[in-house]
């Protein structure tokens, strides 16, 4: 995987601080000659996969070229970061995005950019859940309305693929399987805006309660 380091044509990234004893709140063509560079005074904090709607606030990251999305590129080919170079990482329902053979190295390239001791916090789609909905016939589970499908396993399968962008289903000790193999340890599943980690903020771009599921991993 190719990587790219700052240098004479950094920008600096957008951050900003936490309150860290707060635990509580309530991609990819790439940009090949710039990269993020962040002041050691403040926390710097990425948003992988932030989509159309890039958050205030954090180093936003997606293969979309959009106002607020500092680095437009796909991770396959690296991340224009440093190593060591942010406190923490989010990506929130991202990830089911590539193959499976792709999630590792993705994870790995995340792990790169982390500070020692820094956490990722991933939001993704929970197949248990899915699954216990099928099972007991809950229909109103899923987000697909009766205009697409009507059967309950149409829904079901509608909603896993997500109209053929899911590529990877997640279950948890799937996800955890995998982030010890991309080299994280202490891996933890959290709830929807709870976290394991220092970070109050780490948890302000959770969305999609009741499909997710929410994974915190450390360097």
């Amino acid at each position: 995987m190719e990587r790219f380091r700052a240098g004479a044509n950094a920008v600096p990234g957008t951050a900003s601080t936490a309150p860290a004893s707060i635990h509580r709140v309530g991609g990819l063509a790439l940009a090949r000659t710039r990269a993020v560079a962040t002041t050691e005074s403040t926390v710097r904090r990425l948003n992988w996969a932030c989509g159309p709607t890039p958050a205030p606030g954090w180093i936003n990251a997606d293969r979309l070229r959009a106002p607020g999305i500092a680095l437009s590129g796909d991770i396959r080919d690296g991340l224009p970061l440093d190593d060591d170079a942010v406190d923490y990482a989010v990506a929130i329902h991202g990830l089911q995005d590539l193959s499976y053979p792709e999630v590792v190295p993705a994870l790995q390239e995340l792990r790169r950019v982390l500070r020692s001791g820094g956490v990722l916090r991933l939001g993704l789609p929970d197949l248990d859940r899915a699954l216990a909905a099928y099972a007991r016939g809950d229909a109103g589970y899923f987000y697909i309305g009766d205009a697409e499908v009507t059967t309950l396993s149409g829904k079901l399968i509608v909603q896993l693929t997500w109209y053929g962008s899911v590529r990877t289903p997640f279950t948890w000790e799937f996800a955890r399987e995998l982030l010890l193999r991309a080299g994280f340890r202490r891996v933890t599943r959290c709830d929807y805006r709870l976290t394991a980690s220092p970070h109050a903020d780490i948890v302000e771009l959770d969305n999609r309660e009741r499909e997710s599921l929410f994974v915190e991993a450390v360097k």
